[in-house]
C-alpha cells in the first residue's frame, strides 16, 4: 500500500528553484525517509542513484580522494548501476552521517555544481553531527525536516470523501454527524497505531492489532539498540531511562517534566546531555514554559520548567503498554493518560506547521494553557480537551489577562467559531490555523 507523504511535495518545488542547494533531510528513524527520496525520484526523475554510506562504506574514498563535484561523479559511477546524467538523475546519500566528507562535499555541489539534484539523510544525524563535533555546511544546503506520517495523509488514505469534504472547507462551519462521526473513528485509529508507516500500513490492511503491536515494539526495540550504538556509553543508561520515563512524566495530572521521575535524586545537570541527545534523535519534542505571551515567544521562555512529549503517539501507546482497545472505547481509569495521548496527538499535527515554534504558559498553579503557538505576529493559546470533556477555567482565566485575538480549543466536539474561539475537532489540527479570523 502507497500512503502519499506530503514532504514530496516540497520535494517537487525544490526540483524547479532556479537556486537551488542540496538537501538535508533530517528526522527519526523509521518514518519512511529512504521511502520517500526514492519515490520522488521515480516520479520526478529517470533515474534514482542511491549511495548508502553505511552498507557500503568503501563509497568514501570517492569524498577523500577529491572534492572537486566532476571527480566525485566519476569515482561514484562505478558503484551506480544507473546513468549518472545532471539534470535527469536523482542522487541520494543516505546515512550520510557515515562520510564526514560526503557531507563536506555538499557545500562544493552547491557552489561548483549546482545542476546536480541531490538529497541527503542519515538516522540520527543531529545525534552524529554533535557527537563526532562534524562539520555541516551551513548555508550551502537547504534543510528539510520529515515527520511521522500525519493524520492529514493517513485520512487521505483511509476515508478520502471524508478527506476531500474537508479540505474544501473555506470557513469553519458545523460538520454533518456522519463526517464528524467517520472522522473521529479514523482519529481514534491513527492514535492506536501513530504514524510508523510500517504500523500505519498494518492498521489501513486491516492486518490486527496484534501486527501493529509488533511492529511498534520493533521499532521501540531498535530505539534501544541505537542508544548503545550512537551514544557514549556513560549516556546510554541516562538516554534509555529517560525515553522510558515518558508515560509516567505524560501521565501526571501536571505534565511538567520532572527528573526524580527518571530516577531518584536525579539531577538536571546529569541528564541533559540525554535529553539533547533524544530531542537530536528527533524521538521527542521539548515544550517550554514561557513567563508571558509576549513576541517573540522564544524571548520568553523558561528553559528549566518544560514537558517532553513523544515523536509518535503509536509509539508512546505501545511504550504505556496501552491496549489499542482503549483508545477506541475509553474504559474507567483511563483519565490522565487520555489526556496525554490527546496533546501528543494534537502536537504531532502542530509541529510540522510551526517547526517547534510552541511552548506552553501556566499561571501560579491556577491555570495551565497546553500550548501557545506564533503564528506570524499572532500568539494563539491552543487549549487540548481529552474528547468530550471541556470543563476548566484555563482558557478563562488567559483571556482576560490577555486578550487575544483568537484561540483554539481542540476536541472531540464539533466544529464552530464564536467571538474569536475556534472550537476544532482535534482530528483536524492541521487545518486549523487556515480558519482563524
Amino acid at each position: 500500500m502507497r500512503i502519499e507523504r506530503e514532504i514530496i511535495s516540497q520535494f517537487r518545488a525544490w526540483k524547479d528553484k532556479p537556486h537551488r542547494k542540496p538537501i538535508l533531510l533530517k528526522g527519526a528513524r523509521q518514518i519512511g525517509k529512504t521511502w520517500a527520496m526514492e519515490e520522488f525520484g521515480r516520479e520526478c526523475f529517470d533515474y534514482t542513484a542511491r549511495f548508502d554510506f553505511d552498507r557500503s562504506p568503501e563509497l568514501r574514498s570517492a569524498f577523500v580522494n577529491s572534492k572537486e563535484p566532476s571527480r566525485i561523479i566519476k569515482e561514484l559511477s562505478v558503484y551506480s548501476n544507473v546513468p549518472l546524467i545532471e539534470g535527469k538523475t536523482l542522487i541520494i546519500f543516505d546515512e550520510i552521517q557515515e562520510c564526514e566528507e560526503a557531507l563536506n562535499a555538499l557545500k562544493y555541489f552547491c557552489e561548483d555544481a549546482p545542476g546536480w539534484h541531490i538529497i541527503a539523510a542519515g538516522s540520527l544525524l543531529g545525534v552524529a553531527v554533535r557527537r563526532r563535533r562534524m562539520a555541516v555546511p551551513v548555508g550551502k544546503v537547504e534543510v528539510m525536516r520529515m515527520y511521522p506520517v500525519s493524520f492529514r495523509e493517513f485520512l487521505k488514505q483511509s476515508a478520502p470523501s471524508e478527506f476531500n469534504y474537508i479540505d474544501s472547507i473555506v470557513a469553519p462551519e458545523r460538520l454533518p454527524d456522519g463526517v464528524l462521526n467517520r472522522l473521529l473513528l479514523e482519529y481514534r485509529r491513527y492514535m492506536v497505531c501513530g504514524g510508523m508507516p510500517e504500523a500505519m500500513v498494518a492498521m489501513l490492511e486491516n492486518s490486527g492489532m496484534e501486527a501493529v503491536d509488533n511492529i511498534l515494539q520493533g521499532i521501540l526495540d531498535l530505539y534501544d539498540l541505537d542508544f548503545a550504538k550512537y551514544a557514549e556509553p556513560r549516556e546510554i543508561p541516562r538516554i534509555h531511562a529517560l525515553w522510558h520515563s515518558l508515560p509516567s512524566q505524560l501521565g501526571k495530572e501536571n505534565r511538567k517534566f520532572v527528573y526524580k521521575v527518571v530516577k531518584a535524586g536525579a539531577r538536571s545537570k546529569d541528564y541533559e546531555d540525554a535529553l539533547m541527545w533524544l530531542e537530536d534523535a528527533g524521538m521527542i519534542y521539548r515544550i517550554n514554559s514561557i513567563s508571558k505571551p509576549g513576541i517573540p515567544l522564544a524571548a520568553y521562555e523558561e528553559p528549566n520548567a518544560f514537558k517532553v512529549y513523544a515523536c509518535d503517539c503509536g509509539l508512546l501507546r505501545r511504550m504505556a503498554r496501552l491496549s489499542g482497545e482503549v483508545i477506541v472505547n475509553p474504559v474507567t481509569g483511563y483519565t490522565e493518560f487520555k489526556g496525554a495521548m490527546a496533546e501528543n496527538a494534537v502536537l504531532q499535527s502542530l509541529m510540522p506547521q510551526l517547526q517547534g515554534n510552541i511552548y506552553y504558559w501556566t499561571s501560579e498553579g491556577k491555570a495551565e494553557i497546553e500550548f501557545v503557538i506564533q503564528n506570524g505576529d499572532e500568539i494563539i493559546p491552543v487549549e487540548v480537551k481529552a474528547e468530550n470533556c471541556i470543563s476548566g477555567r484555563s482558557i478563562v482565566v488567559y483571556n482576560e489577562k490577555y486578550h487575544p485575538r483568537n484561540r483554539i480549543r481542540f476536541s472531540f466536539l464539533n466544529l464552530q467559531q464564536n467571538c474569536g474561539m475556534l472550537a476544532c475537532p482535534s482530528p483536524l489540527a492541521e487545518w486549523s490555523l487556515k480558519w482563524l479570523l
